[in-house]
């Protein structure tokens, strides 16, 4: 198993280019293929390995550590602490999520516009370059039958008249897949390729002359008086480097981001204003086998939307009894029948906020996060909303993923799990991270200006899910992936293209 490609080869102590960019996820990899593209001498560099798809089982705890920051897991303190999970590999976040795909809702672009003062910002514009981007990594529907924990979404949604749907993907697929696949499989890793940031812009990118390096972490950017002037590294064999550069690109992601311009001097409204979607889950166990290990389903419900939402979890054996494990001793005779049993999960918009902070000597910064009263309300009444819809979609059990938990079995159980429910008991966690480096021209609100420049720096720029203003109520890759392109397409255009 190798950690490069000949796309990627590993860092050298002494590196320099015209524009570095710090990560290789949605945000790093698009900006580097806009650049590179129009001829500027483009460095990216990546803390993690680049892994090939299909070299790791999805999910596996394999993947979890070559694949994900700290094994897959990390918290934001709190009352409850959320945990969530952060990617770090060749690709970032998109080689390990799930490959649904949202576009930027236009109504949302609309408020950042007006509440953040976005300057030059058309939301028409924006949906012009996520048309592009649908094109890029071939977004679509899954072909052939669904599986069955998607359809337990739809059957129950439909029982209850909920608005619901299949949220496309990217994924390319074979012309004709065995029937096999098809009814069985479709759009799982079996029968589809996740089009990710490996598959797509990081070979755009290097094919028009950028540079990809893996095992490079940067400790600390080289700044003063508002420009930075160099990257101090950490190799994976711990030999430290430099990276010189003429401007710089920050794309570590909504944690990373903020934590590495903080130990850098750079604070100003940096990491102040963390924005998740906090989930809680359930287990449902159903009759029949039902049981996708490796891949998740693909129809979500959005009556509720944007506050709240239903969709699936990955379920293989160890995630299905880490979902009963809050209540393991009423639970735990049920992991026997994992094959019967799917995790869903309730999301939603919340209201709280978090804070990301470098402390010196400390190498990975510390998250808190508070949900407001109303959060801990609407995550109440999503867990039981979504046992219902798992009670319609004919679920025998429910199994709710908080301490003191009941089995749900029928309607009237219903009342006593929320009557036991707080979010303090339960396993709250998120994967969508935004909105710590807000972009927008009101500089006591915002992190970056329109276009993703630091506020106060002449040189230094993020682009990734950082400048998200708030947490879009959808999955944020699209967001991400748009966001940037725009960002670094006005780079060029004022100036950033070499004499």
């Amino acid at each position: 198993m190798s950690a490069t490609t000949p796309l990627a080869q590993p860092a050298i102590a002494a590196m320099d280019a015209d524009v570095l960019i710090i990560g290789s996820g949605a945000g790093g990899a698009t900006t580097a293929t806009v650049l590179a593209e129009a001829g500027l001498d483009v460095l990216i560099v990546e803390e993690g390995d680049w892994v090939e798809q299909g070299e790791v089982v999805p999910f596996s705890l394999e993947q979890m550590d070559r694949q994900y920051r700290a094994g897959g897991v990390t918290v934001a303190i709190g009352l409850p602490s959320i945990a969530y999970t952060e990617g770090r590999c060749a690709g970032g976040g998109t080689e390990v999520n799930s490959g649904l795909y949202w576009r930027p809702p236009g109504d949302v672009l609309q408020r950042w516009r007006d509440t953040f003062r976005i300057a030059d910002f058309d939301p028409d514009e924006v949906l012009a370059i996520a048309d592009e981007v649908e094109r890029d990594i071939h977004v679509g529907p899954v072909p052939g039958a669904y599986t069955e924990p998607s359809e337990v979404l739809r059957r129950g949604a439909d029982a209850l008249g909920w608005r619901n749907g299949e949220i496309p993907r990217w994924m390319t697929y074979p012309a004709a897949p065995p029937a096999a696949a098809s009814a069985a499989h479709a759009g799982g890793p079996a029968a589809g390729e996740r089009q990710s940031m490996t598959r797509t812009y990081l070979p755009r990118a290097v094919t028009a002359g950028a540079r990809l390096a893996v095992g490079c972490r940067v400790d600390r950017l080289v700044a003063g008086n508002g420009r930075a002037t160099a990257a101090e590294t950490t190799l994976r064999d711990g030999t430290p480097g430099t990276i010189t550069f003429r401007h710089v690109f920050v794309c570590g992601g909504a944690i990373q981001s903020p934590a590495l311009l903080q130990r850098s001097g750079i604070r100003g409204h940096i990491g102040r204003t963390l924005a998740v979607h906090p989930t809680v889950k359930l287990a449902a166990r159903f009759a029949d086998e039902l049981n996708v290990p490796d891949d998740v389903p693909v129809h979500q419900v959005k009556e509720f939307a944007p506050h709240l939402s239903f969709g699936g979890s990955a379920s293989n054996p160890g995630l299905v009894a880490l979902s009963l494990l809050d209540e393991w001793p009423s639970f735990r005779q049920a992991v026997t029948q994992w094959r019967n049993i799917s995790v869903y999960y309730a999301a939603i918009t919340s209201e709280g906020l978090g804070r990301v902070r470098s402390f010196p000597h400390l190498k990975d910064p510390i998250v808190t996060y508070g949900l407001t009263r109303r959060d801990r309300e609407l995550l109440r009444s999503g867990l039981g909303r979504l046992a219902l819809l798992m009670l319609e979609a004919g679920a025998l059990e429910v199994f709710p993923s908080f301490k003191g938990a009941p089995s749900v079995k029928n309607r009237r159980d219903l009342a006593t799990m929320q009557a036991r429910f707080a979010a303090t008991k339960a396993s709250v966690m998120t994967v969508h991270l935004c909105s710590t480096v807000p972009m927008g021209e009101l500089e006591g609100r915002t992190g970056a200006n329109s276009f993703g420049l630091v506020h106060g720096c002449s040189n230094v720029y993020v682009n990734d899910a950082s400048l998200l203003p708030t947490a879009p109520g959808v999955n944020p890759q699209a967001s991400v992936m748009t966001f940037a392109i725009r960002n670094a397409r006005r780079f060029v255009a004022s100036g950033g293209r070499r004499a």
